[in-house]
């Protein structure tokens, strides 16, 4: 179950059942709190099971699949390789300052033993992931609503490194690449993010995010990204007379370092990317989406996707993808 924690920046009325919190106007109300009420000047501290994407990195107007945009780097920083095991989860602590107008929050969780895998490693002494995020309640643009979340992260796992795949097979030890060819050791990969929304005008919200990691390291968990910048607009139907209504569009390009591209095209495989070559370019997608609310909790949501070199291979593509989401609420 998702909790809620952004801030609403999209003004209009929301369907029934629905709440959101604000940060300038009266009590902060939690979706799917037993609290009804919160001071805005407090300590949480959560721990658990739990998805770290559920605290870091949520945005209001690209973050939430049901309704919004559904390529993952534009609901997630596509550089931020998040601990997680194959279903999304992992074990730690969470702990959060809220005030006014800014928050920071920490999180210490376990990683997995393999890249993808089911299972977490039980030694935080040797595999864990450190995350932190500062976040400013304040826009770029005077008297607007606006947020600015900055993101940074450090994982440690028995993970490979792509220079090292890359000179075993230069060296004719391997008859390909292979980036879990390596006795167990501990290895590092670090990142750090930018995520911004600004209100343009009641109905219209610009959002933006930017992230960059080291690469070097095996990706190990979300997916295989060394930078990405994703840019768009959200906006409420009520701009046209279509209250609950709710569209989008954004742009996205990924990239991966020198090491992840050289390892690629000599035919390595990662957990997710392998075409036993590569004719490198950079990911660029286009998405955009309408969600229809037709009845109480009925929604109807057409889509499509561009996307150009998938993969990172200027020899694939491009795709064009639809789809198509009914959503049902009780």
């Amino acid at each position: 179950m998702r909790e809620v924690r952004t801030q609403v920046l999209l003004v209009g009325k929301l369907p029934p059942g629905v709440k959101t919190w604000s940060h300038n106007k009266g009590p902060q109300f939690h979706l799917f709190s037993l609290f009804e009420e919160l001071p805005r000047r407090r300590l949480e501290v959560r721990f658990g099971k739990f998805s770290l994407a559920d605290f870091f990195d949520q945005n209001a107007v690209g973050s939430d699949t049901h309704f919004q945009f559904t390529y993952w780097t534009v609901d997630q920083n596509g550089a931020w390789d998040y601990a997680a095991d194959t279903r999304g989860y992992t074990v730690g602590v969470v702990v959060d300052y809220q005030d006014r107008d800014w928050e920071f929050r920490f999180a210490e969780v376990l990683m997995p033993k393999v890249a993808n895998g089911i299972d977490l490693v039980w030694k935080p002494w040797q595999a864990h992931s450190e995350n932190w995020q500062y976040e400013l309640r304040r826009g770029f643009i005077p008297k607007k609503l606006g947020v600015v979340r900055a993101l940074a992260y450090t994982n440690y796992a028995n993970k490979g490194i792509y220079r090292d795949a890359v000179a075993q097979f230069e060296e004719g030890q391997v008859p390909v690449p292979e980036i879990t060819d390596h006795p167990w050791h501990i290895t590092r990969k670090y990142g750090f993010g930018i995520n911004t929304e600004q209100n343009l005008s009641h109905y219209l919200t610009a959002f933006g995010r930017f992230g960059s990691n080291n690469d070097k390291t095996e990706s190990f968990c979300f997916t295989e990204v060394g930078q990405t910048f994703a840019g768009g607009l959200g906006a409420n139907g009520a701009l046209w007379h279509r209250r609950f209504d709710r569209a989008g569009a954004v742009f996205v390009s990924n990239a991966i370092s020198k090491d992840h591209q050289t390892y690629l095209a000599y035919g390595g495989y990662g957990f997710l990317l392998g075409d036993g070559a590569l004719n490198y370019g950079r990911e660029k997608i286009v998405e955009t989406y309408y969600t229809a609310h037709l009845w109480r909790g009925i929604y109807l949501a057409p889509g499509i996707q561009h996307v150009n070199n998938p993969g990172y291979n200027r020899d694939r593509g491009p795709v064009l993808v639809p789809s198509f989401r009914l959503h049902l609420e009780f």
